[in-house]
């Protein structure tokens, strides 16, 4: 990674930096993500556990629990999606890259919950379509969430 990647929130409270290079960027579908942007997709990438790092407005940001396991992290001044952290995968953290000052930097390789998506939304790509998670997704036997 030449520089850096860093990005923010709405309002400018919360910022953050990538301290290494991000992998794995896929389109996620699942109804839980359509509910925490408003957008029929979110676009996801993974850095190691401790590479995503809060510059300014760490004290703004807040944390829920959005499905058995795992958690989001947002602005809480302007709700804007950050984090998505899961227990298969305690590793790593995903992070929302339309977040990044520059987000044209990480393109998005896949898409996961494609049964989930909402039928007008068609992103126009022949990415690969998984009905749930990969068949290869680290931590995970199958393609089901955990329970």
């Amino acid at each position: 990674m030449a520089e850096p990647l860093t990005g923010r929130c709405a309002c400018g409270a919360v910022r953050y930096q990538l301290t290494s290079a991000p992998f794995d960027t896929g389109w996620c579908h699942c109804r839980t993500c359509q509910l925490n942007s408003g957008a029929p997709a979110m676009v996801f990438a993974s850095v190691p556990h401790g590479d995503f790092v809060f510059t300014q407005g760490a004290d703004n940001v807040r944390r829920f629990a959005s499905s058995s396991f795992g958690y989001r992290r947002f602005c809480g001044a302007c709700g804007t999606p950050f984090t998505m952290e899961v227990d298969h995968q305690p590793e790593t953290v995903d992070f929302s890259v339309a977040t990044l000052d520059r987000p044209e930097a990480v393109a998005p390789g896949f898409h996961i919950f494609w049964a989930s998506r909402i039928g007008w939304f068609d992103p126009g790509d022949d990415l690969p379509r998984h009905d749930r998670f990969r068949p290869d997704t680290r931590g995970l036997d199958g393609t089901d969430p955990p329970e």
